[in-house]
């Protein structure tokens, strides 16, 4: 059997997933439907929004479905009128229960920004660079009841740069699941891919990322202050606050050969950056938001507001 005449099911919300159902449309595989999480308000009017899914969907003519759940018989129902021979999970964030993972003739399956099993769970990217991970990946697995425990179908690996954020590793994780994935549904039509089990011991959970994590904590060793920041960026962004204004960290980077300090301390400020004193260690602020501003690189904002960064000034943690 060829790819090509599987009839798919594609799944997925945010961006992440509508690269992934781009590159299926440009492979010219038969995609008879598309789901995606319900419209949600979005932006200071709290206006409706529909998914970057459902935005591509629609641009292409595909049936688009937005059930609030896929629990109930009725939804399960209409999936199986649609007749699948597979049903592709991008990051769709609603569960599948057994009776939508048993309906395609073929399963399903899920392309997961992770090499299994290292990061199971919501936010695989910004949980790896948060952990000091050298290497990260997309991992296509047939998808099972439990929580990205599924045998792994097909890998693709990327290194981990010293200046990745979440956001630019996402962005390459995206294209490289995207190109992954058309050459995985052509192994399981074929019936060439092996699957292979995922060894639990090696998992760790990637948990779902909330505003609460980008509260600095200066009591933290630099390197994973460093480490954060990254993470974070573009979203929940770290901060801090500087006497009353609460500033936003978009880039850092290690500071060698720094006086001792205690945790928040600013030990240095010039156009290279604000140095700042960690629970070990210390970093070089390289790009903050004022509040109400832009980002900008440190040294355009040093120029407009030296007053506020002279050593011996305390940074406090981002509450």
């Amino acid at each position: 059997m060829n790819a090509a005449d599987l009839r798919l099911i594609f799944a997925g919300t945010p961006d992440f997933a509508a690269t992934h159902l781009q590159a299926l449309l440009d492979a010219k595989l038969n995609v008879v439907a598309v789901y995606t999480q319900p419209d949600r308000p979005a932006g200071r009017g709290h206006k409706l929004t529909m998914s970057a899914v459902k935005q591509l969907a629609i641009q292409h003519g595909l049936p688009v479905y937005q059930p609030a759940s896929l629990k109930s018989a009725e939804a399960q129902a209409e999936l199986a009128t649609l007749q699948p021979d597979l049903m592709v999970v991008v990051a769709y964030g609603l569960i599948l229960p057994q009776g939508v993972l048993d309906t395609p003739q073929l399963g399903c399956i899920n392309s997961h920004a992770s090499l299994l099993p290292r990061w199971r769970g919501a936010a695989p990217i910004q949980r790896a660079i948060e952990a000091g991970d050298t290497d990260s990946g997309v991992t296509i697995m047939q998808m099972e009841a439990g929580l990205d425990t599924g045998p792994m179908l097909l890998k693709r690996a990327t290194p981990i740069s010293p200046t990745d954020t979440g956001g630019s590793l996402h962005d390459r994780l995206a294209a490289l699941g995207a190109t992954a994935l058309p050459e995985a549904i052509q192994g399981l039509a074929q019936g060439t891919l092996s699957a292979e089990v995922q060894d639990d011991a090696l998992a760790c959970y990637a948990h779902k990322l909330t505003k609460a994590d980008g509260l600095i904590d200066w009591q933290l060793p630099a390197t994973s202050l460093v480490d954060r920041i990254r993470a974070f960026n573009p979203w929940p962004l770290c901060q801090a606050r500087l006497q009353d204004k609460v500033i936003k960290l978009w880039a850092a980077e290690l500071a060698d050969d720094q006086p001792a300090g205690q945790p928040g301390e600013i030990l240095a400020a010039d156009r290279t950056g604000l140095t700042v004193a960690c629970g070990s260690g210390a970093l070089r602020l390289t790009r903050l938001q004022w509040p109400g501003g832009k980002p900008l690189a440190f040294a355009d904002l040093y120029n407009a507001r030296r007053e506020h960064f002279a050593p011996g000034v305390l940074l406090e943690n981002g509450q």
